[in-house]
């Protein structure tokens, strides 16, 4: 996802017993396979695309010679972590806690030699802790945990000082600290998801977050409660759709119901999912993220499906295209592959698979704290 218009806690086994799939320490395929879509050759050789344009600061820009920007590049070092590249994984993290700023952000993009651009973005800022509590299922590290801490606090910390007294959280500040005036449903929704990694790490170091728990249940219900009010008018962008639900705001028959209401807008048959509603353009990152929202809304079939016609994107080396026009059938931008789209591919893989410690991040309810609840109770009916 770009950073702009683009439960129950695992824990390890107490008993002796190797540990069930999605708790940390279970041993993993060193890439997720997925059987007649992708294998894992396959997905070695899109992890490897990756690796190989990662600089030697660990940045991994969006593709050769681009920016950087700390959603993208995290949402990579999660797929190099799919894939067991633990030392380039742990590289794309060591860049992030070097370049963070004393108030616990990051810029909204990065070159190779420094700053692109010096807006600070809330959801890209909040994605450390979804990554950093992914390593920790991977890895079970906890010296990587007890290390990237104080990191994920400090950006929290500054994510959650946006939250308006309503719950949704405006999307970013000017340099100079200035918040921009608006929110917008894909980044809380993302932010919601980040907020219940950023809880799960608090549990696994000793510590309790009260005001992140209370701060999550207020966003998550403004997200549910308040969406055409709180946030910016994007329902022409897909991940304004699907977001709620791969963020698991909404779950059971508000999530099928969330996906079944704009299929017919989004999905582009037989090729994947519209970026946008008024463009024929299918995007591999978009297709990736919607699969793993109808996997998450209890829909296999056609996450099943839409997994399958990304594979369209597939170039020879293991790479993908970040897009595909129609009705011309030509790539936009132009031959680009991105990082960001081949990770999406290797992270819907593994919730496909479901064999491995991360599978159920981004798609089973229980894997994470669950929100508080503060919905009204409804009275009784009186005879």
């Amino acid at each position: 996802m770009p950073p702009e218009p683009r439960r129950q806690l695992g824990r390890r086994s107490t008993n002796g017993s190797v540990p069930a799939a999605g708790e940390p320490g279970r041993a993993a395929p060193e890439t997720p396979e997925v059987a007649a879509s992708l294998s894992r050759a396959e997905a070695d050789r899109t992890a490897d695309t990756i690796a190989a344009l990662q600089l030697s600061s660990g940045m991994i820009p969006r593709f050769a010679g681009g920016v950087a920007d700390p959603w993208n590049h995290v949402e990579a070092a999660m797929a190099l972590t799919v894939a067991g590249r633990r030392a380039e994984a742990d590289a794309a993290y060591e860049w992030l806690a070097r370049i963070q700023r004393p108030d616990g952000s990051w810029h909204q993009y990065y070159t190779a030699d420094g700053i692109d651009q010096d807006r600070l973005d809330a959801n890209t800022i909040a994605y450390v802790a979804t990554g950093v509590w992914h390593h920790w299922l991977r890895f079970s590290d906890a010296g990587f945990l007890a290390g990237m801490w104080p990191v994920v606090q400090r950006a929290l910390g500054f994510v959650l000082a946006l939250q308006t007294p309503r719950g949704e959280i405006l999307w970013a500040r000017h340099a100079d600290g200035t918040p921009w005036p608006f929110a917008l449903l894909t980044g809380s929704s993302s932010i919601s998801h980040s907020l219940r990694c950023g809880l799960a790490a608090a549990r696994q170091v000793g510590e309790e977050r009260p005001s992140w728990e209370l701060a999550l249940a207020r966003l998550v219900h403004t997200i549910r409660h308040f969406g055409h009010e709180a946030f910016a008018p994007k329902d022409r962008w897909a991940m304004d759709w699907y977001y709620p639900v791969l963020a698991g705001v909404l779950q059971a028959a508000e999530a099928r119901n969330r996906m079944a209401s704009r299929r017919g807008i989004f999905v582009h048959e037989g090729e994947g999912v519209r970026c946008v509603s008024n463009q024929d353009w299918v995007t591999t990152a978009e297709t990736c993220e919607c699969a793993m929202a109808y996997l998450a809304a209890g829909d296999r079939a056609v996450a099943l499906k839409l997994f399958e016609w990304v594979q369209r994107l597939r170039e020879p080396d293991g790479s993908y295209l970040t897009g595909r026009a129609f009705p011309a059938n030509v790539s936009y931008p132009d031959q680009e592959c991105s990082t960001y789209s081949a990770a999406a591919v290797l992270l819907a893989a593994d919730a496909l698979a479901g064999d491995s410690p991360t599978s159920g991040l981004f798609v089973d309810r229980d894997a994470l704290p669950a929100p508080l609840d503060l919905d009204p109770v409804e009275e009784p009916a009186r005879d």
